[in-house]
């Protein structure tokens, strides 16, 4: 599995995600299958606009070049948080995968009206789980031609 850009560098993740559970998965998934890209977490909504705009403690931040957006976070809810990302110019590029345990049909037509990249039901069994992030990583990093970094 490819798991760098063309010019060999890795690719960026930001994984906005409050569950520690799923954090912890998702690590892992990226470990167990030697995904070299890096991941960066940030634990709600708030954080991870104040991270794409690099505001605050995050004025260092490196800009992603894939966001794995729960739903349901704290302070500022995924829905918000993809709505804000998708209006703005820049940010807007940057392909958001909606990864959250809601199979339900307005929470998937919401997320598209919002222009979510992918939307993914998170598998509760934790080989499936490896398995779908896997699967958007080998998506995202080798079969798509991501935007360059701005």
């Amino acid at each position: 599995m490819s798991d760098t850009r063309e010019s060999g560098t890795p690719i960026e993740v930001l994984l906005v995600e409050d569950d520690p559970g799923d954090v912890l998965m998702t690590q892992e998934a990226f470990e167990e299958h030697k995904v070299r890209n890096r991941l960066t977490v940030v634990s709600d909504g708030a954080e991870a606009l104040a991270y794409l705009r690099r505001e605050g403690p995050f004025t260092g931040a490196v800009r992603p070049d894939l966001i794995l957006l729960d739903l349901n976070l704290p302070k500022r809810d995924g829905r918000e948080v993809l709505e804000e990302i998708k209006k703005d110019d820049d940010l807007g590029r940057i392909p958001v995968v909606v990864l959250t345990t809601s199979s339900a049909d307005e929470d998937i037509l919401r997320s598209y009206q919002l222009h979510a990249n992918a939307y993914v039901t998170k598998p509760v069994d934790f080989e499936r789980f490896i398995a779908v992030i896997r699967q958007i990583d080998e998506f995202f990093v080798s079969v798509v031609k991501l935007p360059p970094r701005a």
